[in-house]
């Protein structure tokens, strides 16, 4: 052989590159092997997704849900903060107690004033005046 250094370097380059080269082409074959594989799969879940999307389109739309009715409160601040209270108190409460609560004086046009907006409160549905008490206000779900 020869005495050329660069020459001498060739076999030292190619003898790790080709002790790789005999499994290379057995690792392509399995990859060749496993993608018509894959390619079945992904076929079948677009077929799947397909059929989907078709049932979903030929479903009736649903009618819109309806809840509970729900009362309107009225837009004044008093109809809040009369409710807050009793949510509160947690129990039912006359028109005076309210009053305390709310710390307003206890005097006769204060007195009439929550009445009155409990009053329009059962009226409404928001609250309710049981029975064997009247001027016993609560929340129907208390």
């Amino acid at each position: 052989m020869s005495e050329n250094p660069q020459i001498k370097a060739i076999p030292e380059h190619i003898e790790p590159a080709s002790a790789n080269w005999p499994t290379r082409p057995g690792q392509f074959r399995a990859r060749i092997e496993e993608l018509p594989r894959q390619l079945g799969e992904l076929d079948a879940e677009s077929e799947n997704l397909r059929i989907t999307r078709k049932t979903f389109l030929t479903l009736p739309l649903p009618s819109p849900a309806t809840g509970p009715h729900r009362p309107d409160i009225p837009d004044h601040p008093a109809y809040q903060q009369v409710l807050t209270a009793l949510a509160d108190a947690g129990r039912p409460m006359r028109a005076r107690g309210l009053c305390q609560a709310l710390d307003l004086p206890i005097l006769p046009k204060n007195t009439e004033g929550i009445r009155s907006k409990l009053k329009r409160l059962v009226s409404r549905g928001i609250l309710i005046e049981p029975e064997p008490e009247p001027g016993l206000f609560a929340r129907p779900d208390a």
